[in-house]
C-alpha cells in the first residue's frame, strides 16, 4: 500500500514517476512523492542548463540517493526556461517538498498534446498499486 504519500490532484504523472504542473504554455516538472520515498535521501542532482531543450520520454538528468542513482526522464518536450539551481546546494528539498521547493525544471511546451497522455493522480495511484 502507498502509506501516507501525497500525490496532488492538479498534477499529471508519468510512468517514470515525474510530475507536471501546467501553467499556461509552460510545464513545471519534478519527481513524485512516491519516487523520492523509493530513492531515500537524495544527496546529489544533475540537471541541464536553462538554455537547452528536453524531449518527451528522454533522459534530462540524474538523481543520486543513498540507495541508487536514478535517471530523470522528461514527461514532455520543450525549451527549458528555468532550472531549480538551488537544488545543487539543497538536494534534500526533493525529499522534503517534492511538489514545491523540490521542482526541477520549467519547460515551454513544444507539443502540448503530450500532456494529455499523462496520468491524473487517481490513475497514477492505480498504476503504483499495480507495480
Amino acid at each position: 500500500m502507498m502509506g501516507n504519500l501525497y500525490h496532488p490532484g492538479n498534477l499529471k504523472y508519468s510512468k517514470t514517476d515525474e510530475w507536471v504542473r501546467i501553467e499556461g504554455d509552460r510545464a513545471v516538472i519534478g519527481i513524485s512523492d512516491y519516487a523520492q520515498d523509493q530513492l531515500g535521501d537524495i544527496v546529489y542532482i544533475e540537471l541541464p542548463s536553462d538554455a537547452g531543450t528536453v524531449e518527451h520520454e528522454t533522459k534530462f538528468g540524474d538523481l543520486e540517493s543513498v540507495k541508487a542513482t536514478s535517471e530523470l526522464v522528461s514527461p514532455v518536450s520543450g525549451d527549458i526556461v528555468a532550472v531549480n539551481e538551488q537544488l545543487k546546494d539543497h538536494p534534500e528539498w526533493i525529499n522534503e517538498s517534492p511538489y514545491d521547493q523540490g521542482w526541477l525544471l520549467v519547460v515551454k511546451l513544444s507539443n502540448p498534446v503530450e500532456v494529455d497522455n499523462l496520468m491524473d493522480a487517481e490513475q497514477y495511484l492505480r498504476y503504483l498499486e499495480g507495480r
